[in-house]
């Protein structure tokens, strides 16, 4: 992990991002690429592309600067290496196309839930990223003073198509020394035995030749509530899930329950898409 981005709108959400992000850099020896997209009235970015300077849109960037200025000063980035964007594009556009421009390995993104609240980087932004990015994406509900993540859950399937993406969150468990809690939740519309259950479980962990991990089998009425409550059953640290983005129709886990877990946990969530 060498880039990670952080979108921003100065808010205190993507503060607490930003201080995640700065966790993992110094974990990773990573640089953070710190983003503050612009979302103009149609008529200011028409101007801006004919190459016009508009006093409003100058006020504008001239304002952003100045708060990057600020942030720069905040003692945990110190050591860090903090690189500065202003983009003029609509929020999830622009950070999904600064992803592939810039070679970022990874988001950190600040979110407050369902709470309505009108940030730019928060909210169906924040999902429509989380639903739609290529890398993987850590969103952060409240302040982590020390974001050292020990019990993972990662909830699944544990098909075939779950497999890429665990690689990815594995190679993070390893690097944070954490302990890897495996869970199926079993519900009416997807119930299986448990012998069949714990054997598919295992063949995966034996595949990743896993140490530090447990198998649970949670029943629930739907996926997302068992996430969410085996989750605090354990005090997890981190939710982990794989994403099928809008091709999820028959799988685990669809955009729409991870957006559902994005938004009704105050836990960390780190999503990879499969």
């Amino acid at each position: 992990m060498k880039r990670i981005l952080v979108p921003t709108d100065f808010s205190i959400y993507a503060e607490n991002a930003l201080k995640v992000a700065a966790q993992l850099a110094k974990t990773h020896n990573a640089e953070i690429l710190l983003l503050h997209m612009l979302e103009l009235p149609n008529q200011m970015s028409d101007a801006i592309s004919s190459g016009k300077s508009i006093p409003e849109v100058m006020f504008f960037i001239q304002k952003a600067k100045e708060t990057f200025a600020e942030i720069f000063e905040r003692p945990y980035l110190d050591g860090i290496e903090v690189t500065e964007f202003i983009q003029f594009e609509k929020a999830f556009d622009g950070v999904l196309n600064f992803t592939k421009k810039n070679n970022v390995d990874l988001i950190v993104m600040g979110s407050h839930g369902a709470s309505g609240a009108e940030e730019i980087f928060i909210g169906s932004n924040t999902e429509k990223v989380v639903r739609l990015s290529e890398i993987p994406v850590i969103v952060i509900k409240k302040e982590e003073t020390a974001f050292n993540p020990k019990q993972i859950v990662f909830a699944s399937d544990f098909t075939e198509t779950a497999k890429a993406p665990f690689k990815k969150i594995k190679e993070l468990a390893n690097k944070w020394e954490a302990k890897i809690n495996l869970v199926t939740i079993c519900t009416p519309n997807s119930f299986k035995t448990t012998d069949t259950t714990t054997a598919t479980m295992e063949s995966f962990a034996k595949e990743f030749e896993l140490t530090n991990f447990a198998i649970h089998i949670y029943n629930e009425s739907n996926i997302e509530k068992g996430v969410l409550n085996f989750a605090n059953s354990i005090q997890a640290d981190l939710i982990s899930i794989s994403t099928h983005g809008r091709t999820g129709l028959s799988h685990f886990f669809n955009g729409s329950i991870t957006e559902d877990l994005v938004n009704h946990t105050q836990l960390p969530v780190l999503t990879i898409k499969a």
